[in-house]
């Protein structure tokens, strides 16, 4: 995903909250249990939601607030103990983030019939370590010096905080959390209703519409996070490729298209059923439009951040050479760089023996691996970057992955390595960089939270390779038991599960060693360049003319690629965070000047809540959902024949979630309303 490229700089800290010359028990054996706890589940329960729809969201939040509830249970606790358990804890959702993006590739590719776990394992150990040794030597660069907002930082900070006076919203949490595994075990388990009602409009002779609307919560739940902006890009995204693109494809191009390439009738691929052909043109022909957008976007991505990484390389190469001998504030304490250095090499020689293993050829093994190195330090400071300005959960990661995919595919060619054995390496590239880069996002949002806070930076860096490690070992069994339970075939390797990062990887890595694959798509996925520069241009544009609203590629994109209905409940759930913060402001602007500093910091505590109200109904959908598969898998009976599905009760019941997570925010503003009234 991504957000607006809108940085904002904050004004300048007065300290930490814990000043640096105090000393507060950080790492302890509780909560490093609780946060190696959290970091498995909440691991488990991104790669159900990355799987599904292809959209991930950042822990911080949720976990801060699972551990002061937990912690307060005991005697002694402090809040950068806190802290540790969630840096620890929102690991499992970063290593998760990239392996799903990449690791199903290779089973769509055909190189693996199964994951096979001490590969997977280790693959996503490496890139963890990787992205968290990397952004050490820009921490100074992004989180103090830049200023960035590191949203998520920023808000997990203000939770410890608002923990430490009282007020924390586990009841949203849990109550969403109830409430989301409630409505999977009715879809998911009874199946009431479909989990993606969808219909087809006929337009004429030729010309098709697919309409349809997700029914799951979590959705809804991620658009209650990222907000209206990017959620309304991501349904225009949905609309240009489902309501525009294949209407106008099937009226004006369809069958011709298909003869000139020799490629057969997409109507015979339907069944000549005109029901199933908008999925059929959709798959074969409109996401690419979204491939070429992706590509032209993580290049513009780049080229946005030539300064800002240029300077962070240049401040650890200088805290290199001279920061081992100056008097450095318990607040500012790094691992050594010299770290980054030693652990890049010792990562690289085992991943050399992989790729040598893969591809039978030991020049071409060093050079991959080298070049998985470099590209992996490169993407893990943009990765950071953009993380910084629009948060860990809008980062568009699977952008700059394929940029780490056609890297690695031109260093192949080079060596003129087969078709075979080409694209499953370029894959693992792929997982290592993509992991690298989301956990160095997410642990620079730990360290900006950790920098409000007064937490040892060292110590969180040291966390969140603990953290990325445990959740390593629990990725492979929880992606596989997914596709055992979502009816995979010959031809579908992966099922109903839509996973469309790891079916783009695979795609573009076929097609980059077949002499035609890419020329195929080729017409598509320079529409989708054209596109790009077109948002680009007009993201210019607005910001000059002072507009808060951007028009960032990746949100678009994403919602191209997405199947149709995806983008429908991220967009409702926007439209509700979008409610609450007109309902706050409405309230602020009607009272008394002297009120509004009350009324803001009950906005900040309705949105907390409504954050707090999503990411349960997120967790409790995934774990149900996961249980599920579990119980599909061995052939255990999870339904029943319902007869005429209820889609419309679904319906209802997800549009009063949607009620429920607008209510649970304004709340705190009827609360202080009545107080005055009275």
């Amino acid at each position: 995903m991504a957000g607006s490229p809108r940085p904002v700089k904050q004004p300048a800290a007065s300290g930490p909250y814990i000043p640096a010359d105090s000393r507060v028990a950080e790492v302890t054996v509780k909560g490093v249990i609780l946060g190696l706890l959290l970091a498995v589940l909440l691991g488990a329960a991104n790669t159900y939601l990355g799987l599904k729809a292809g959209l991930t969201v950042a822990a911080s939040i949720p976990a801060a607030v699972v551990s002061l509830a937990v912690l307060k249970a005991f005697r002694k606790h402090t809040i950068l103990e806190n802290n540790i358990v969630q840096t620890i804890a929102s690991a499992g959702t970063s290593v998760a983030s990239g392996a799903i993006f990449t690791i199903p590739a290779l089973i769509l590719l055909g190189y693996w019939q199964q994951l096979h776990y001490w590969e997977t394992t280790f693959i996503v150990i490496v890139g963890g370590l990787l992205g968290v040794l990397f952004s050490v030597p820009i921490r100074r660069a992004l989180v103090v010096e830049e200023a960035l907002p590191f949203p998520e930082g920023l808000a997990t900070a203000e939770v410890l905080k608002a923990g430490e006076k009282g007020g924390v919203g586990i009841g949203a949490l849990m109550l969403g959390g109830a409430l989301g595994a409630g409505y999977k075990v009715l879809q998911g388990a009874f199946k009431f209703w479909k989990e993606s009602p969808t219909a087809t409009l006929r337009l004429g002779d030729r010309s098709v519409l697919g309409v349809g609307f997700n029914l799951q919560p979590a959705l809804m739940g991620v658009g209650v996070i990222i907000g209206l902006p990017i959620a309304s890009l991501v349904f225009l995204g949905g609309v240009l490729g489902w309501v525009v693109g294949i209407p106008l494809y099937t009226q004006f191009a369809g069958d011709v298209y298909s003869a000139a390439h020799g490629l057969p009738s997409l109507f015979d691929l339907a069944g000549g059923s005109h029901d199933a052909l908008p999925a059929v043109v959709w798959s074969k022909r409109i996401r690419y439009i979204g491939v070429g957008a992706m590509l032209v976007g993580g290049v513009w991505s780049l080229v946005k951040l030539r300064r800002p990484l240029s300077r962070a390389i240049a401040q650890g190469v200088r805290s290199a050479r001279g920061g081992a001998t100056e008097a450095v504030a318990r607040t500012e304490r790094d691992l050594p760089f010299s770290i980054v250095g030693l652990g890049a090499i010792v990562l690289a020689v085992p991943m050399a023996f992989l790729f040598n293993a893969v591809l039978g050829n030991l020049a071409a093994a060093l050079v991959i691996a080298l070049v998985m190195i470099i590209v992996g330090f490169l993407f893990s400071a943009v990765g950071g970057y953009m993380a910084g300005i629009v948060g860990s959960s809008n980062s568009p990661v699977s952008g700059v992955t394929i940029l780490a995919l056609l890297a690695a595919c031109l260093a192949l060619l080079a060596f003129a390595v087969s078709g075979s054995v080409g694209p499953p390496a370029a894959i693992i590239v792929a997982a290592v960089v993509c992991v690298a880069a989301s956990i160095s996002g997410d642990n620079l949002q730990d360290l900006k939270a950790g920098l409000l806070l007064g937490s040892t930076p060292w110590k969180q860096q040291l966390m969140i390779m603990v953290g990325a490690v445990a959740s390593a070992f629990v990725i492979a069994p929880v992606i596989q038991t997914l596709i055992d339970g979502a009816h995979a075939t010959a031809a579908a390797p992966l099922g109903d599960i839509a996973a469309p990062q790891a079916n783009l990887m695979a795609t573009l890595a076929n097609a980059l060693f077949s002499p035609d694959g890419l020329s195929v798509q080729a017409p598509m996925i320079a529409i989708g360049a054209v596109l790009a520069v077109v948002l680009i241009v007009t993201d210019f544009l607005l910001k000059r003319a002072g507009s808060a609203f951007g028009t960032p590629v990746m949100p678009v994109a994403v919602g191209i690629y997405l199947p149709v209905g995806t983008s429908v409940p991220i967009f409702v759930g926007g439209l509700a965070a979008w409610a609450v913060e007109r309902a706050y402001r409405r309230w602020s602007l009607r009272g008394l000047a002297s009120e509004r500093e009350a009324w803001s910091a009950a906005a900040e505590s309705g949105g907390r809540l409504a954050v707090l109200f999503a990411s349960g109904l997120i967790a409790g959908e995934a774990i149900l959902g996961i249980l599920t598969a579990f119980l599909v898998a061995q052939n255990v009976p999870t339904g029943f024949d319902a007869g005429e599905r209820h889609d419309w009760g679904g319906l209802l019941l997800l549009l009063y979630l949607v009620f429920l997570a607008w209510y649970v925010a304004v709340r705190p503003g009827l609360v202080r309303l009545r107080a005055k009234r009275s």
